[in-house]
């Protein structure tokens, strides 16, 4: 659809809606600085993230994990909102968004301003032990690590999507791991890896909105992942409208009547805009 046609249409679905729920993507989070997965196809723009069946297997799989992530939670804990998050916060200030659902871990929502905030995929600021399952500040467990190892503030790496980087394979075999303090079991970031469930509980509360939401917008997700496309699919075995803010294809192209191509920060001002020329 046109874009500016597209924004109207939007802005007057969002208008009837008493109860929106927002599912956003990595696509969202783009405008921060923060790389996303996928092109505008929906294919891998790069290998895939390490599976938590990977992440588990061995102590080889995790320090190549917490060596290129080291670095990367460096770049991330700098990286601020962008207007795609401050926008959607002052659509729930304003009491026109009951829910947000998001598949990014970064937290760039809460700090932009968002409460009402379901983190489906957890949240990288925090770290669990797999055995005990106790849960530590990701800054504190950082600490131990650059303790440990000292040279790594200063090696150069590019960010890569949820805090990773691409550092140099022959650096790894260097990296000394921490454990848990409390059991010594191998600790790994808060977040659901590929290949690893979503726990029940988040799961439940994020059917629990869209089942109250009388309207449902995605916001830079190409719903690839079916942890995210699930709640397309329940929004519209209710038939409930839902609309897609997003830069190319995405899996549920076929199954929406409306859709805006375009940059999320853009978009969503855009649509505010409009809104507020409406009242």
């Amino acid at each position: 659809m046109d874009s500016s046609e597209g924004i109207e249409a939007l802005a007057e679905l969002l208008q009837r809606s008493r109860h929106l729920v927002v599912l956003t993507g990595a696509g969202c989070s783009t405008e921060s600085g923060i790389p996303d997965y996928r092109d505008r196809h929906g294919a891998w723009k790069r290998q895939p993230p390490m599976s938590f069946q990977e992440f588990t297997a061995s102590v080889t799989a995790r320090q190549r994990y917490w060596s290129r992530a080291s670095i990367g939670w460096q770049r991330l804990r700098a990286v601020r909102p962008c207007r795609a998050h401050y926008a959607l916060a002052r659509l729930e200030r304003a009491g026109r968004l009951d829910c947000l659902i998001t598949q990014n871990v970064d937290g760039l929502h809460q700090q932009a301003g968002s409460h009402r905030v379901i983190d489906l995929h957890g949240r990288i600021d925090g770290v669990q032990c797999l055995h005990c399952r106790r849960c530590f500040s990701r800054a504190a467990t950082q600490a131990r690590l650059d303790e440990l190892n000292p040279r790594w503030a200063q090696l150069e790496a590019g960010i890569a999507p949820d805090g990773d980087a691409d550092l140099d394979e022959r650096l790894v075999a260097e990296f000394r791991l921490v454990d848990c303090e409390h059991c010594g079991g191998p600790l790994k970031p808060a977040v659901v890896f590929f290949g690893e469930s979503v726990p029940c509980d988040t799961v439940k509360s994020a059917y629990a909105a869209v089942e109250g939401a009388d309207a449902l917008l995605v916001i830079g997700s190409s719903l690839m992942v079916y942890s995210g496309y699930r709640f397309v699919r329940a929004a519209s075995e209710r038939a409930v409208p839902v609309a897609i803010v997003n830069l190319g294809t995405t899996r549920a192209d076929a199954q929406v009547s409306l859709k805006v191509e375009g940059q999320c920060g853009e978009v969503l001002e855009r649509l505010e805009a409009s809104m507020a020329a409406r009242c």
